[in-house]
């Protein structure tokens, strides 16, 4: 793994650290623990010469509370390996893991399946619903492992099922619903016992587009709502970019970096990132708050957001005369910057280059 930054956090506040993985590595070959020295660092020549599989190498992020962080990267570098580690679904090889300053690698297996069953909530690309339970069978299902009494589950369960926009289908079965309504089943289920941090492996990479882009439009509501600790696995960095607080870029079992979507795409470290933002429209991803100047003079053609996409004020920008300068307001209305408008036309007519 190379010695990058992870990248701002993602408020301006001093968020807590929900997860933190400390140099978590998988390694799949014969013998491995002779790889492993006595303070868990991992002999790299040794495992270079050896024909091993790194599944997950080296890999250190915190995951702040309330953030919605995407690890993403083609179908083999390890993004679920890497989830699955994080819950202990697959023992790591070696490192640390910490859930809410818990090291999860010191905790027995009857605690980790009570931290599983009521603060972890899990979604994956495979539905896994019981075929023979309606929607609200379905989703009470996990506080009927908890051990809840029928009316309890039921009536949280019904919450859940609304939250959702299932309402009025609570006693449908999995093969009278659409692939759609079935993700949100699942996607209820996982909420149902309010987990403090939600996994998400892959979770609409088996819809149809315009139905994948339905539920990501749902799973944006749903935060806005909840307000959860996410860790979201997907291999479309234009998936990413729509949901994420932040990325990390995987590779053959490494996190080659980690940032805001306006991070990576302004200043991506490698070529290999560079390729994943080449096709994302820079307008779509960067806010005025990335690209704003210093403010020189009070003289505005008008006003943009600092902290809103310009692709959603890209009309009135290109509309105005060339050498406009727009002022850069905050939530609160003071101007913090200013945005010339041929700072926007070169940005989007420029080719990407790293920084």
């Amino acid at each position: 793994m190379s010695d990058l930054p992870a990248g701002d956090r993602p408020h301006a506040t001093e968020p807590s650290v929900k997860i933190s993985c400390k140099h978590v590595w998988k390694v799949f070959g014969t013998d491995v623990a002779s790889l492993i020295a006595t303070d868990g660092s991992v002999d790299e020549a040794a495992f270079d010469d050896g024909g091993y599989i790194g599944a997950v190498r080296d890999a250190s992020f915190d995951v702040f509370e309330g953030e919605t962080f995407v690890i993403m990267g083609l179908s083999g570098s390890g993004k679920s390996t890497l989830l699955r580690c994080m819950t202990r679904l697959i023992e790591p090889s070696t490192g640390e893991i910490y859930f809410e300053s818990e090291d999860l690698m010191k905790v027995g297996e009857a605690e980790l399946i009570d931290m599983r069953r009521h603060k972890m909530g899990m979604v994956f690309q495979h539905f896994a619903l019981l075929p023979n339970r309606t929607v609200l069978g379905n989703v009470a299902l996990p506080l009927e492992v908890q051990g809840l009494g029928r009316a309890e589950r039921e009536q949280r369960a019904l919450e859940v099922v609304k939250l959702v926009g299932l309402e009025g289908r609570e006693q449908y079965y999995p093969r009278e619903l659409s692939g759609g309504q079935q993700q949100r089943v699942g996607i209820a289920r996982s909420l149902a016992a309010e987990p403090d941090i939600w996994f998400l492996d892959e979770p609409f990479s088996a819809l149809d587009p315009l139905i994948r882009r339905e539920m990501q439009d749902e799973f944006m509501r749903l935060q806005n709502v909840l307000h959860k600790t996410i860790v979201f696995i997907t291999h479309d960095f234009d998936e990413a970019i729509r949901l994420a607080d932040r990325i990390a870029i995987m590779k053959d079992g490494a996190i080659i970096q980690i940032g805001t979507p306006e991070q990576l795409v302004l200043n991506p470290a490698t070529d290999y990132v560079e390729e994943f933002t080449q096709g994302i429209p820079r307008a779509k991803v960067l806010s005025a708050g990335a690209i704003m100047r210093a403010v020189d003079g009070d003289s505005f053609a008008g006003m943009v957001r600092a902290d809103i996409a310009i692709e959603t004020q890209l009309d009135e920008i290109l509309n105005a005369d060339r050498g406009a300068v727009f002022a850069v307001h905050d939530d609160a209305g003071n101007t913090v910057g200013a945005l010339p408008r041929d700072v926007v036309v070169n940005l989007l007519s420029s080719p990407q280059q790293k920084e």
